[in-house]
Parts: C-alpha cells; sequence; structure tokens
C-alpha cells in the first residue's frame, strides 16, 4: 500500500474515532494552538551524540505547534498518541495528572521544558496566573496521526 494512501485510512480513522468521543469528552477554554510544521522521519533514522541517542524504529511524524492560554483558561483534559517535548516561553502552566489521586499541581514557569510521556497519558494543563501562558510543543506521532486525543475527566480534580 502506498504512503499517500495509508497516510490517508489513518486520518480517516483518527477523525471517525474522534468524532465518535466527542460527547463524553472535555475540550479546551480560552487556548489557542498555532501549528508551524510536520515533517516525517523515516525508520532507520538515528542520531548518536555524546547526550542523546534517538533510532526510529518505524517512520514518525513531528509536529510543532504553539498554544497560547489566556488567564482562567485550560487545554481540556486530553491525551497524545507519542512522546511530546514542551517548553514554557511566557507565563506559567499548572499541570494535572490525570493519575494522580491528590490532584497534585506541578507548575512549570519561563524557560521549563519537560517530556510527556504519551501513550494515552491523560493530563490537563490550566493558565492559573494572571498574564498570558505560551508553551511550544513538539509532537513525536505516528504517522497521520492527530497531536492528541480529548479523553473525559478522570474525576481526581475539582475543576
Amino acid at each position: 500500500m502506498n504512503r499517500m494512501l495509508r497516510r490517508a485510512i489513518v486520518l480517516g480513522l483518527v477523525a471517525a474515532l474522534t468524532t465518535l468521543g466527542v460527547a463524553s469528552a472535555t475540550s479546551g477554554q480560552g487556548a489557542t494552538p498555532t501549528n508551524f510544521t510536520r515533517g516525517t522521519l523515516q525508520s532507520g533514522d538515528k542520531i548518536n551524540t555524546a547526550n542523546l541517542k534517538l533510532k526510529i524504529r518505524t517512520d514518525i511524524d513531528v509536529f510543532t505547534q504553539s498554544i497560547t492560554i489566556t488567564p482562567g483558561g485550560h487545554t481540556g483534559w486530553h491525551s497524545h498518541p507519542g512522546p511530546v517535548f514542551v517548553t514554557i516561553a511566557s507565563g506559567a502552566m499548572t499541570f494535572y495528572d490525570g493519575d494522580d489521586p491528590t490532584c497534585t499541581p506541578i507548575v512549570y514557569g519561563v524557560g521549563d521544558t519537560f517530556i510527556d510521556e504519551g501513550g494515552g497519558h491523560i493530563h490537563i494543563a490550566r493558565n492559573q496566573g494572571s498574564t498570558n501562558l505560551v508553551l511550544y510543543a513538539t509532537y513525536l506521532l505516528p504517522v497521520g496521526a492527530a497531536p492528541r486525543t480529548d479523553v473525559p475527566d478522570p474525576g481526581n480534580c475539582p475543576a
């Protein structure tokens, strides 16, 4: 099956599954993404430096966007199909983990960087400050996959 046909089938399935899950999913409020670029790393590509080793086993898409969240806004509960590299450019982000029964917030400020493991890890990011939060996210995704999936509130954090 050629690459374009595979990509079209995957995008169609992602769209269908996303549409089916919208009724119980949470959506963001005051969060505006700006898409920059998307490209594909080929199977077999690798990097091997003193600080990083990366070997691509199957083709993956690399997708970069910025997300601006207004004061009081949030991303909604969601997950990602692959890892996400996140850097805070302005403001502060308060992160809540869907697996944390105590709903302990983690606050990231300007210049902080972290990696979201992806693979269905459920979480929400909130702007609990008084200025816009701007973050940059670079996603490593299955070819053609959406960068996020909205999910129902796991019920461990009060609104």
